[in-house]
């Protein structure tokens, strides 16, 4: 059983938990759909789907960026360099005569 609440109405009437399975939250005002609050009972069900899918997302966006990852290759003058000597290095032939 579902039903369709305001945050007001949920919040002073929290036995309405136990009646539904899930509960749909709307702003009534502006009749704005916030989400929904799912029962105890199917929490755990939920939990592991939204997990499964946050993780497909996470590998997804990697995938996506991995894809370049190593694509660039480093000149051999630059090798075992941190960021300021390859700086120092670049300054020094730019403008050293």
């Amino acid at each position: 059983m579902t039903t369709t609440m305001s945050i007001r109405e949920l919040t002073r009437n929290g036995s309405m938990f136990s009646e539904y399975d899930y509960i749909d939250i709307e702003d009534r005002k502006s009749h704005e759909y916030k989400g929904v609050f799912i029962s105890a009972k199917y929490a755990d069900e939920v939990k592991a789907f939204l997990e499964q899918k946050l993780a497909k997302e996470k590998q997804k966006k990697l995938d996506k960026i991995m894809k370049f990852a190593g694509a660039v290759k480093v000149e051999e003058r630059f090798q075992d360099k941190d960021a300021k000597e390859i700086r120092e290095t670049i300054a020094k032939e730019k403008y050293s005569e």
